[in-house]
């Protein structure tokens, strides 16, 4: 591919839209549903929080996951030790409906690197935020972030 096909020359076609699907269907109790994508083991998404995780519980889970796995890949690219890595999420919610999520804050913490790798750490988790995180860049563009980066 030429480097005029890459940066948007005239003619040059644009990338297909990659299309995710999952499926969910509900117990028949309460508002307890089950499923995911095709092919992999079905998750639990309970609207009343008793048997697994709720819709937004599940919108956290998938954020902080985003997160968590675009910093592992951006560390490990920059050969960053990584022994453990922890993403705490928290969300507060508007108190009338839709009750969206209006700030989040998450806390990573992380075993393995050294001091000195700080900023390394900092720009990997920029980088998920600014770039990567399909996750919230899905999301109302004024939800309040703010992070929180623990190293032992």
């Amino acid at each position: 591919m030429s480097s005029s096909d890459q940066d948007g020359a005239p003619g040059a076609a644009a990338p297909k839209p990659l299309v995710k699907r999952v499926a969910l269907k509900w117990s028949g109790e309460g508002m307890l549903f089950e499923g995911g994508p095709e092919g992999v083991p079905p998750s639990i998404v309970d609207g009343g929080s008793k048997a697994g995780p709720s819709p937004t519980d599940h919108l956290l889970l998938a954020f902080g996951g985003c997160m968590g796995a675009d910093v592992i890949d951006i560390l490990g690219k920059s050969r960053v030790p990584l022994e453990s890595l922890e993403v705490d999420v928290v969300g507060t919610r508007a108190p009338t409906p839709p009750r969206r999520f209006m700030t989040v804050t998450m806390t990573f913490r992380l075993r393995g690197p050294l001091p000195a790798d700080r900023p390394k750490v900092e720009r990997a988790v920029n980088l998920s935020r600014e770039t990567y995180c399909s996750v919230l860049h899905s999301l109302r563009p004024d939800l309040e972030l703010s992070f929180e980066i623990r190293m032992d």
